[in-house]
């Protein structure tokens, strides 16, 4: 279970005033939400454990829009929390009692795209997968493709530095922006990057991307496009183990191939998938491993080659090369559908994300193999074993509390041990609310004081977002009494 700050009474007292100030800077129709049927589909995000409907909910059109409700929450003492498609996975938009959610959809316009400087100025509410669509016409591309690439938006993706299967050689979502448009607490405007691909003075592209909507609110995005490949190939590779899986991919990763993508799938993971895609995976492995290149068809080739003479020694089940693009989509139809398939056979899961060195792959699903036994729950391993960034999807059964408390104290052991190897607390799904009690794990009370301090200084009141990311103890957002717990359903329903 986790904890939320308590509502400040005088804001809950003032709610109908609130609404009023928020329609006069939202004007129009569905501008603003305040009946509380409406508000439901707020109250959660991805992960849907946890539910909290808002105090409100506004929905701008554009970034004065955004600045005017700024102005209105700072001015009452308002807490904010940013959102986009609402896919987080660790809570990052999980609103607060009295809290107005500013929800980004309606700004969903591409403004610009300019392929001789190869980039895009789009607003946050424009998906993922719209910035490729909209120039894969002209051969150029958007690199970062988060699973859930078809609904989560952009702003989204650079508050959490989101990354998908192709960042192994693309790199995440910071190192394919240029420029961002934001909004502060006190409802200014500002821009940090720009068109060039680097700026003087601190890095504050930087330091926004990856903050969790606590530090500004995003409402533009410059980001780079690139010339598509000649072409790509995927090719499957079964083993008998976890364990030797992981060390064909460390081989792989040491030989200095870097593959567009290199992704893994475990026993309960491929035979999930395959019930759910029938793409034609190894029923008989242990584990699996996805791999693509790029390139002319010789270069394809030669690498396939190359990965292939890597993966025979060790005593693959099965080697799959494929010979067309429909094969290699094939390939990818399984992966691409993985966490929907593990809902078929699952009633609730977690999927958790940590990120560890390569050369630590077998160690790790050796031990979070032990683990299972030991709480007894079924675990389905499917990630970017390229970079090593781990999403062990945890199953449980929601309708039983004790079932959730393992499973979440399982998850909990996963992210200590990413640490403990000398990995990080998550790869790309963000703090959230989900890791935010873990962060004591990675970082020393020191390391934590400076990072709330560079929060406090974009955020003197701890507005923003405030109860993601820090601990309970010296976050500024609980200098209230003790606040009761927020529990999953099941368990409130046991009490």
């Amino acid at each position: 279970m986790i904890r939320q700050p308590d509502p400040k009474p005088e804001v809950l007292a003032r709610r109908e005033e609130i609404l009023s100030a928020l329609r006069r800077a939202v004007p129009g129709e569905g501008g603003v939400i305040g009946e509380p049927l409406r508000l439901k589909p707020y109250e959660t995000d991805g992960l849907t454990a946890y539910k909290q409907p808002p105090l409100a909910v506004a929905l701008p059109a554009s970034t004065e829009e955004v600045a005017a409700v700024m102005r209105v929450c700072h001015s009452m003492g308002v807490r904010v929390v940013p959102r986009g498609a609402g896919t987080s996975l660790s809570g990052g938009a999980l609103p607060l009692e009295d809290a107005v959610v500013v929800g980004l959809m309606r700004m969903n316009r591409i403004l610009e795209v300019d392929f001789a400087d190869r980039l895009a100025v789009v607003e946050a509410g424009v998906t993922n997968l719209a910035i490729t669509r909209e120039v894969e016409g002209d051969g150029f591309f958007y690199a970062p493709d988060p699973s859930s690439q078809l609904a989560c938006m952009i702003g989204g993706n650079v508050n959490m530095n989101s990354g998908g299967a192709h960042c192994l050689k693309y790199g995440v979502t910071a190192n394919n922006l240029l420029g961002l448009k934001a909004v502060t607490v006190e409802g200014e405007v500002f821009e940090v990057g720009g068109r060039h691909l680097d700026a003087a003075g601190y890095d504050w592209l930087g330091l926004l991307t990856g903050s969790e909507g606590q530090l500004a609110v995003i409402t533009e995005v410059t980001v780079r496009i690139l010339r598509a490949a000649e072409g790509a190939r995927a090719m499957l590779a079964a083993f008998k183990s976890n364990e030797i899986a992981g060390q064909a991919v460390d081989a792989i990763i040491g030989s200095g191939i870097i593959p567009v993508a290199l992704e893994f799938m475990d026993r309960p993971a491929i035979h999930a998938c395959e019930a759910f895609a029938n793409a034609g995976y190894p029923l008989d492995a242990e584990a699996m491993l996805i791999i693509e290149v790029e390139g002319s068809v010789a270069e394809q080739d030669m690498l396939l080659g190359r990965i292939k003479e890597i993966c025979e020694r060790f005593d693959p089940i099965s080697l799959k090369v494929a010979e067309t693009a429909e094969q290699s989509f094939a390939i990818w139809k399984g992966r691409k559908g993985a966490f929907g398939a593990v809902g078929r056979i699952s009633p609730d899961y977690l999927c958790m994300d940590g990120t560890i060195p390569t050369g630590e792959l077998p160690n790790v699903l050796r031990r979070i193999g032990e683990m299972s036994a030991s709480y007894g729950l079924q675990v389905a391993n499917i990630f970017h074993a390229g970079d090593g960034n781990l999403h062990p999807l945890i199953m449980f059964d929601a309708n039983d509390p004790e079932s959730f408390r393992k499973a979440e104290e399982f998850g909990a052991d996963i992210l200590k041990l990413c640490v403990e190897v000398g990995g990080c607390l998550t790869g790309e799904h963000g703090v959230g609310v989900e890791k935010r009690d873990l962060m004591g794990v990675q970082f020393t009370a020191g390391e934590l004081g400076l990072q709330r301090a560079v929060k406090g200084a974009f955020d003197p009141g701890w507005l923003l977002n405030p109860s993601k990311v820090f601990p309970l103890e010296g976050n500024p957002a609980f200098a209230a009494p003790a606040p009761a717990p927020l529990s999953h359903p099941a368990a409130a329903a046991a009490e």
